[in-house]
C-alpha cells in the first residue's frame, strides 16, 4: 500500500518489526542469517527492542499532539496503539521470565506481528484519510 510520505518513516520501520514477530511464533520458517533456537531468538529480540523498537514506539507517540482530536475514532485507536506499547514493553521486559520460553516468545510475537498490522491497515490509512495536509506536513516535520 502507498503510505503519505509524512508516514513512511514509520511505515518502513514496520519491516523489520513484523519479520522480527514472525521470527518469534512457533511456526516461524527459518530466517537466513537470524537465529532459529529459542535463547538465540529471546537474545535478538532483545537487540532489536532496544535498538529500534523502543525509539520507534517513541517517534509514534512524538506525534499524537498533532493527531489528537482530528476524529474520535482515531484518538480512540490512537490511546488503543498507546497501551499496546505498554504491553509490548512489558512482554520485552519479561523475555527469559517464564518456565516456558518458546510459549513466550510465540505470545510475543503474535502480539507485535498484531500490532503493526494494525497499525499499517487501520490507523495509518485513519491519519491519511482524517488529518489535513497542514498536520500531515507536521508529521512529517516531525519525524525528520
Amino acid at each position: 500500500m502507498k503510505r503519505h510520505l509524512s508516514l513512511t518513516p514509520l511505515s518502513r520501520e514496520h519491516h523489520g518489526a513484523l519479520i522480527l514477530a514472525r521470527l518469534l511464533q512457533k511456526d516461524a520458517p527459518p530466517y537466513k542469517g537470524l537465529p532459529t533456537e529459542p535463547q538465540g531468538k529471546a537474545e535478538y529480540a532483545l537487540d532489536f527492542y532496544r535498538q529500534d523498537l523502543v525509539k520507534h514506539f517513541a517517534r509514534e507517540e512524538m506525534i499524537l499532539p498533532l493527531l489528537n482530536g482530528v476524529n474520535p475514532e482515531l484518538d480512540r485507536m490512537l490511546h488503543v496503539m498507546v497501551e499496546e506499547h505498554g504491553l509490548l514493553h512489558y512482554l520485552f521486559g519479561e523475555i527469559g521470565a517464564a518456565a516456558d520460553l518458546v510459549s513466550q516468545l510465540d505470545k510475543l510475537g503474535k502480539t507485535l506481528e498484531k500490532h503493526v498490522r494494525t497499525e499499517e491497515r487501520e490507523i495509518f490509512p485513519l491519519i491519511e484519510h482524517s488529518c489535513s495536509p497542514e498536520i500531515l506536513n507536521k508529521v512529517a516535520a516531525l519525524l525528520q
